[in-house]
């Protein structure tokens, strides 16, 4: 059984660097290959009109981020043990199904490292995505592997961030337009902003963050203040992410050029910025495949260690973990399609399991948090959310049924 972590004290700075590594490996997770593609394509087909979609599904999204963070760092628990306490045995479902989902995305995103080295340097794709893969394993097989891990999100986050924005004004987006049709849409496609949330806090990426919070330390009611502001910080990260590809790619589109291709994101940076666009585009989408690699792994395993596990143990399973779905990559040459229209509705199904726990925890079981009063504000709007997230899981069984066609 999994016990409370056992208090650690830490230096302002290290403190600082862990708080900024959960926020950023919470973020850098929303941002991989899905993520890049999924906004090139809608922002293709509503134009300005995408504007309402992000910033509902952001919205929706801090909901969805404040309540899980703060319900696991006040108890000082994982999601499954809580899962288990609350419900025996719903712990270990919601377990089998991030690991399981985990393990397959893990492919899709080496695959989508491979696609980065490609278009940065040209490298073969299996080669690119082996290469990658090593460094991701370097990280955990390093001595202060935490420490590692928390400084490459935050470095490769600043890159992918700083990388937009010069791309985005170069492609010199109406931004009046956008603006508008942020409040004033002339369009509202609601599968698109449920796509966004789920892409966005489902599957893994929901509990990266927070996981990450408890192995740092900065747990309980005390750093209730830190745990807010650090959950609020990621989502907008991901949001900001996602609004200089947006600008990026609806400057192109609204200057009259036609992406077409199987890859329309890397056609986008090249017409906003040349060839050197097109670099950067490499650069961005190998540094969101990494960065989605590192946080699938680390909080895949989370699901299946306590922290009485020895931390030379994690990062071995961790490192086991990159290495047979890099093995499964460079077999297959990418994610079977089928594996990962089942991962996909897994992850579907996981936001409306693993938050309602949470949330039923919050509000029945105020003894998992060590008597912390939950606020009711907090609470309806995570309950409000979790309907939303219904929707999600039920649309994500058509999935499912995908593979019996």
């Amino acid at each position: 059984m999994e016990t409370k972590p056992t208090k650690v004290k830490v230096r302002p700075n290290a403190k600082r660097t862990a708080l900024l590594g959960a926020m950023f490996l919470m973020a850098t997770s929303a941002i991989g290959p899905g993520f890049i593609t999924q906004t090139t394509v809608f922002t293709v087909q509503l134009g300005a009109a995408f504007a309402f979609a992000i910033l509902v599904s952001i919205l929706v999204d801090i909901a969805v981020q404040m309540n899980v963070w703060r319900i696991i760092g006040v108890s000082g628990l994982r999601a499954q043990t809580l899962g288990n306490k609350v419900l025996p045995g719903a712990g270990w479902l919601l377990a089998g199904l991030v690991f399981i989902g985990g393990l397959v995305f893990n492919i899709g995103n080496i695959a989508g490292t491979g696609l980065g080295m490609n278009a940065m340097l040209g490298m073969d794709t299996k080669v690119g995505g082996a290469i990658s893969a090593a460094v991701a394993i370097f990280i955990f097989l390093s001595k202060k592997a935490g420490l590692a891990l928390d400084r490459i999100v935050v470095a490769l986050g600043a890159i992918m961030i700083l990388l937009m924005l010069y791309v985005a004004i170069s492609a010199a987006p109406p931004v009046g337009e956008a603006l508008k049709n942020t409040v004033m849409p002339e369009q509202v496609d609601f599968l698109t902003i449920t796509t966004l949330i789920g892409g966005t806090v489902g599957g893994y990426i929901t509990y990266a963050g927070a996981h990450r919070l408890l192995d740092s330390g900065t747990t309980g009611p005390g750093h209730v203040k830190d745990i807010t502001k650090v959950s609020l910080l990621g989502i907008i990260v991901t949001g900001v992410m996602r609004m200089l590809l947006f600008l990026a790619i609806l400057g192109v589109v609204a200057s009259g050029v036609t992406l077409a291709g199987d890859n329309l994101a890397a056609d986008a940076f090249y017409h906003a910025a040349g060839e050197i666009g097109l670099r950067m585009f490499g650069i961005v989408f190998w540094a969101a495949a990494l960065t989605s690699v590192i946080g699938a792994a680390y909080t895949s395993v989370s699901f299946i260690t306590t922290p009485a596990t020895k931390d030379r143990t994690r990062s071995l399973l961790t490192v086991a973990f990159i290495a047979v779905c890099t093995v499964a990559f460079l077999l297959l040459g990418q994610a079977p399609q089928t594996l990962l229209v089942f991962a996909g509705a897994f992850n579907g199904l996981i936001l409306p399991l693993g938050f309602g726990i949470l949330l039923w925890a919050a509000w029945r079981r105020r003894d998992l948090l060590n008597g912390y009063d939950y606020p009711k504000w907090l609470l309806i709007i995570g309950v409000l959310s979790w309907a939303l997230t219904l929707f999600l899981g039920w649309n994500s069984l058509s999935g499912l049924a995908a593979l019996w066609q």
